[in-house]
């Protein structure tokens, strides 16, 4: 056959499209979450499975720190703890309400990323001289709550409350607002 006569394209089967879909979803969902990581891992056996990092931030005992935001909307921040050496010791999913209880007014940024992550929004408000840092969380009581952070100009946490997602409709309180 000749180089530069065409070949006829074979229909793929429907099973080898399936599995193919299948497979490239469930590697999809495998750097979700750190379940596969376990302690003595190297950083780079952890972002080998859960990809590059949203953040990385300084321990203060050594080591290091790296935030994999995740979910829709981001409602999952896990943070993966390594020691001086680089190998892991621990793992957390920070964004849930016993932890944003220990947070006081006065904490610094660079504490607020190191605990919480990025947040999902950033909203500024003029006349108080403050940002609102908005973090979607996993709630079991709305779909819609959220917890926010004022953060002064100058980097200190002014106060914390809960408020109502603006991406959901005004009045209800079941799920994102629909187009």
């Amino acid at each position: 056959m000749n180089r530069d006569t065409p070949r006829e394209a074979k229909p793929v089967p429907l099973r080898r499209v399936v599995s193919g879909f299948c497979l490239a979803v469930l590697g999809a969902c495998a750097g979700y979450s750190p379940t596969s990581v376990r302690e003595g891992q190297s950083a780079s056996e952890v972002v080998e499975q859960m990809g590059t990092p949203t953040g990385r931030y300084a321990r203060p005992e050594g080591g290091e720190r790296l935030e994999f935001a995740r979910g829709p909307y981001g409602k999952h921040t896990f943070m993966v703890d390594l020691d001086a050496s680089g190998r892991v010791v621990g793992w957390t999913q920070v964004l849930d309400e016993s932890n944003f209880a220990t947070l006081e007014p006065g904490a610094t940024r660079e504490e607020v990323l190191y605990r919480f992550g990025h947040p999902s929004e950033v909203y500024p408000i003029g006349w108080q001289k403050i940002d609102v840092w908005a973090y979607r969380y996993p709630t079991y009581f709305s779909l819609c709550q959220w917890w926010q952070v004022g953060m002064s100009r100058d980097g200190k946490v002014t106060g914390t409350s809960y408020g109502i997602d603006p991406r959901c409709d005004v009045g209800r309180n079941d799920g994102p607002a629909r187009p």
